[in-house]
């Protein structure tokens, strides 16, 4: 089974269906998203959508409006999945500053009884936003199934990405996905996850294609395939892995068969 372990959910989902059909993939895991790049005809348009995003990012909007945000995302989310269920599987999005309890309670609400497999995507902004994930880290402490995916490019600095490693390391239990495999940081998550049994690298949006072939070759076992789509093509994606790759057997084990371990 093929399976594209990163889309962010698009409207029309008959579009996205489209999409995974073209390039031949069985499933997609959906995460939630505030921007819908795949609406914009224009620069400004994307920009515009974008926008949203940018607003969440940089704290301007109030604690309430980005629950109430997170909460109608989810609720999108499980309605795709629920009509589609043959093609999509379910990433939850998770506010952060909440209490433990508070974080727990969110965790059983909205991503256990939705069915959902993970949580994610978190995109820290700043060295401090990385402070905040321990307590999701704490949370899925309770949550041993569920990975966490967190985006590891810009405008995650390097530091932030070694006090990412930090928690990585000091909750062995969370398995933890280095979206976008760490950007220009590429070598130093390869190096990283090599070593750390609950660390695994996300291919997308890489910073080269030799970033890829190397991750590939070093880590055949860790790293998973996605898209990242609206913000990258399924096809590509999926030909890009099967061009770089060294065999048909690790082509198989990067296309869906880590994922399925992963999300047991």
């Amino acid at each position: 089974m093929i399976i594209d372990s990163h889309e962010h959910l698009m409207f029309p989902t008959e579009y996205q269906i489209q999409k995974l059909d073209e390039a031949g993939i069985d499933k997609a895991i959906l995460f939630c998203t505030t921007p819908h790049p795949e609406r914009a005809n224009t620069y400004q348009e994307l920009k515009d959508e974008m926008n949203s995003l940018y607003k969440v990012l940089s704290g301007d909007n109030s604690k309430k409006s980005n629950l109430e945000q997170f909460e109608n995302n989810i609720n999108d989310l499980s309605e795709i999945i629920k009509k589609y269920p043959e093609r999509f599987l379910g990433f939850g999005a998770v506010p952060l500053e909440m209490s433990l309890d508070k974080t727990i309670g969110y965790i059983e609400k909205h991503i256990i009884s939705n069915g959902f497999k993970g949580i994610g995507e978190f995109t820290p902004g700043s060295k401090d936003q990385i402070s905040q994930l321990e307590v999701i880290f704490q949370a899925l402490n309770n949550f041993p199934q569920l990975p966490v995916w967190i985006h590891t490019f810009n405008p995650v600095s390097e530091d932030a990405l070694k006090s990412l490693m930090d928690l990585t390391q000091k909750y062995p239990n969370v398995t933890v996905i280095y979206g976008h495999m760490g950007g220009y940081h590429w070598m130093d998550v390869v190096d990283f996850a090599k070593t750390v049994p609950n660390a695994y690298i996300d291919l997308s949006a890489a910073f080269s294609t030799l970033a890829v072939r190397m991750a590939i070759t070093e880590l055949p076992d860790k790293c998973i395939f996605s898209s990242d789509a609206p913000y990258g093509e399924p096809l590509l994606s999926k030909q890009l892995i099967e061009f770089v790759s060294p065999s048909k057997e690790i082509t198989d084990k990067i296309l869906g068969e880590n994922i399925l371990k992963i999300l047991k």
